[in-house]
């Protein structure tokens, strides 16, 4: 009986010195804050940056455009800072309302202001690294009007001076880019994809989402893209980038789409490719009641705005939140910037922690007020 005492005494103490010695796991590191930008006239945009320095591009409501009416249209700008924090340079206009359209013949106030339509989601790129590689500057947006007068795609590309512009000075710096997926009129991003040309992903008249890689001129679109990607619907708003840790590519995206809206969700899918197939996750047994997109949702309320694409800033993404005040003129809506930190899909049954809670905090988590739930754009 004593030397059974004795073993198992023995044994204890080497489990015992076994769990002393055994180093502790390092502590996952904390994921940086958030960062709210406010006073700036640019919305719906997407920050690069160039020489060590931030540019933030937006679209400019500042002059009176308002969204469904006809009305001045302001063009898109750029400001300026050293880190996400600012301080930030007033906005300097890219785009001039006087500009034209050589593919509508009509002047960008006239597609995009007097038909109450609107030109959103400025969205540039260097031709760096991939395709021509020749360091040119490229901007892309939306002009819905295209789209509604004869169903072409929406897209414009204007070659610029540099990041701060001028865009589109003369007929032959303006592309109508031949698409053969992204056909349509909605929120969009480009993602980039070194060393081969970025990807668009776009949102379809129908709230669908695809996407199609840019041939080396970043100008036009080669096909060969994804449709109806994940099987999402009533979606709009994509962006995208590569998780470090799990070599996996993160698409987010409003869920559903709602214009102006002050507190839509962002939900995300995966793939592992930029340009294969994503995958978002469901909620089991749906047919009870349960709203499809209860796993997938990254967030409720979106810090109480709308995302609108992914930006990657320094190494971090970040959700880029419009913070909408819900009128139709949105020259005070303030940007937040969310770090998106990836933690991996749990399964049924254990706590659904797919990233990191967002810092916006509780208060900016609460019931957002809807605007109108038709698309933006």
């Amino acid at each position: 009986m004593r030397a059974g005492w004795v073993g198992r005494m023995l044994a204890g103490l080497v489990v015992a010195a076994g769990l002393v010695l055994v180093p502790a796991s390092p502590a996952a590191a904390a994921p940086p804050a958030g960062v709210t930008i406010s006073g700036l006239d640019l919305h719906d945009g997407t920050i690069v940056e160039s020489g060590g320095v931030l540019h933030l591009y937006g679209t400019m409501y500042g002059c009176g455009f308002q969204w469904g009416a006809p009305s001045p249209w302001c063009g898109f700008g750029v400001s300026r800072a050293s880190s996400l924090a600012g301080p930030w340079t007033a906005p300097v206009p890219i785009v001039a309302p006087a500009g034209r359209s050589p593919y509508a013949d009509r002047t960008w106030q006239e597609l995009c202001g007097d038909t109450g339509l609107g030109c959103f989601n400025p969205r540039m790129i260097q031709r760096s690294g991939w395709g021509v590689n020749d360091g040119a500057w490229l901007l892309w947006f939306n002009a819905p009007a295209d789209y509604a007068r004869d169903h072409g795609n929406a897209y414009y590309v204007l070659q610029c001076a540099g990041p701060t512009g001028p865009c589109g000075a003369s007929d032959a710096a303006t592309v109508k880019p031949p698409m053969h997926d992204c056909t349509g009129n909605g929120d969009f991003s480009l993602v980039l994809d070194d060393p081969r040309p970025p990807v668009m992903l776009c949102t379809m008249a129908d709230q669908t989402l695809r996407s199609e890689r840019l041939g080396p001129s970043g100008a036009e679109g080669v096909g060969d893209g994804q449709r109806h990607l994940a099987g999402l619907d009533r979606t709009e708003s994509p962006g995208a980038y590569r998780d470090a840790r799990t070599g996996r590519w993160i698409m987010t995206y409003n869920d559903p789409n709602c214009g102006y809206c002050t507190g839509t969700p962002t939900s995300y899918a995966t793939a592992a490719a930029l340009d294969g197939e994503w995958t978002a996750p469901g909620n089991e047994n749906p047919e009870w009641g349960a709203p499809p997109h209860g796993r997938r949702a990254i967030s409720a309320t979106s810090c109480g705005g709308q995302g609108r694409t992914v930006v990657t800033v320094r190494g971090q993404a970040y959700q880029l939140i419009d913070l909408w005040l819900g009128t139709p003129n949105e020259t005070h809506a303030a940007i937040r910037l969310e770090p998106l930190v990836y933690r991996g899909e749990s399964a049924p049954g254990r706590p659904l922690a797919a990233f990191a809670p967002w810092t916006c905090g509780a208060g900016a988590e609460g019931h957002g007020h809807r605007g109108t739930t038709a698309p933006r754009s």
